[in-house]
Formats: structure tokens, sequence, C-alpha cells
């Protein structure tokens, strides 16, 4: 069903300066697109470098039409990445052209498992060949639950495509086709957190035991509206987790703050460029 990376030990909280774990998710790539800026992708890598987080997650489209090159210019981007824990994933038009099969001779299984410390990060390719819209498919269902089960600690959920529509990006049609079958299974799971890309306009929600959070383009500039090319940083520390909203060169933002604990939860609004904070 899918592959499992050699679990790596996470670091002491002295270690992360204090933090229990940190992961950094990038997305929709498009390596090889009119739109792709290079600059964009070596800033946030360098970003993600100084970081240091324990697991950074690529959540699909690296390539904007699935060709060898694009796959091999991707490539040559994450391999820059310090992190050891890189777990990726194909998105739509990465399976354009038969380009799975490239996504396989150069990252390997397009499902796989990943633990770190007490993390389980369960990745699943939801795309389908040279379609838009995609689904996770009940045949995997029991599979997803298996690899959550305990120990599994903090469990996250990637995918490519949509669960939940997103404000702004007009008639919503890529939601995976079995969203609510799916949703059901990642709550019998117990899963906390589900990272996605796909329309490129980032966005957070709570619904009910779950936290979905979509990440933006990191670094193409087809872009809707007045969103700008971001990716995101989630620091998980004793059942608290914050997610913070990074433009390459340009600062951050917290997006969303959450207890694993009791579900509470706290958004923020997105602030006007120029606003946008920054930590010390």
């Amino acid at each position: 069903m899918g592959g499992v990376l050699s679990a790596l030990p996470a670091r002491t909280d002295s270690e992360r300066g204090g933090g229990a774990c940190t992961i950094a998710q990038i997305s929709d790539l498009h390596c090889g697109g009119p739109h792709f800026v290079p600059t964009l992708l070596e800033r946030a890598i360098s970003e993600i470098n100084d970081l240091a987080p324990d697991i950074v997650i690529c959540s699909g489209d690296l390539t904007t039409f699935g060709f060898k090159e694009e796959y091999a210019q991707a490539r040559a981007f994450l391999d820059r990445i310090a992190c050891p824990s890189l777990v990726v994933i194909p998105g739509n038009h990465d399976s354009r052209n038969v380009g799975y099969v490239h996504f396989e001779e150069l990252f390997g299984d397009r499902n796989s498992v990943l633990r770190v410390g007490e993390v389980t990060v369960v990745a699943v390719d939801s795309s389908e060949p040279d379609l838009d819209h995609g689904q996770i498919g009940r045949g995997r269902y029991r599979w997803i639950e298996e690899q959550f089960a305990p120990p599994a600690g903090f469990r996250v959920f990637v995918l490519h495509h949509h669960l939940l529509p997103v404000p702004g990006t007009g008639r919503e049609r890529n939601i995976v086709h079995d969203a609510g079958d799916a949703i059901e299974c990642l709550q019998r799971a117990g899963v906390n957190l589900v990272l996605s890309g796909h329309k490129h306009v980032p966005y957070a929600w709570r619904l009910e035991n779950l936290f979905v959070v979509n990440a933006g383009t990191v670094s193409s500039l087809r872009l809707r509206g007045n969103t700008r090319p971001c990716y995101n940083v989630i620091e998980i520390v004793e059942g608290h987790v914050d997610v913070w909203r990074r433009y390459p060169f340009h600062g951050q933002e917290r997006i969303i703050r959450f207890s694993t604990r009791t579900l509470d939860f706290e958004k923020y609004t997105a602030r006007i460029e120029g606003e946008v904070t920054t930590r010390s």
C-alpha cells in the first residue's frame, strides 16, 4: 500500500530550543511552468534549513506537466533541504502525461508513513492520471487507520487535494470525490491535523476533532486575488499547536493555534501586505 520511511528520534527540548516538534510544509512548486519562480523556492528552502525542522512535507504538484525534466528540477531543489525526514507526495499536475512513473523513479512510493518521536505522518497520493479531481478510495481506509493505531501520538494526514471547499477559489469541484467517507475515516483514526495544497489558497478550519490546514503555492505566481507565495510551519509543544504562514523574503504570521487536549482554538486574521509580523 505504501512505503514506511525509517523512524528518526525526535530532538530533545533543549535541542529544539524548547519545542517538541516542528514541521515545515511546502506545496505546489510547479517546476517547469511559466509562473515558476526559482528564487522563491530557493529562499523558502534556505529559511527552512535555518529553522531546522524535524519533518519537512511537500504536499504535491512538484511539476507543471509531469514531464521528466520538471521532476529532475524538483528533485534537485528538494535535495537541498537539510532535513532527513522528508515526505513527498504527487499532485494532480504530477500525474499528467504518466508523470507518476517519474515520481516513483525519483521519490519512491506515492504513499508513505513516517514516524518521528511521537509524531506519525501518513501521506497518500490522492491524484488520478490526467484529471484535476482526486480521491482517497475506500480500499485505503483500513490501511490508513492501521498506520495511526497506538502508539501513534500526534497524527498528521497529508494529501494534495482538498477535503473541504476553500474560500476564494470559485466553484469548488476539486475536493476529493470521497471526502465525506475519508473525513469519517480520519475521525475514527484520531487524526489531529490534515495538511493539503492544490488550489494555491491557504486556509485553516476546525471540523469536529480535526484541524485542516491548506497551504498556498511556495514558488508560483499563479495566484488568486491578493494571495502571495507562502508555506506553512507547524510547531507542536506539549499538546499545543501553532501554525504559521511564512512568506519567502517577507516574514510570517500565525494563522491558527489549537490544543489537542481540549480542542480549543484561535484563528488569526491575515494582515495586509506590509503588516506581516515576524518573531524575534
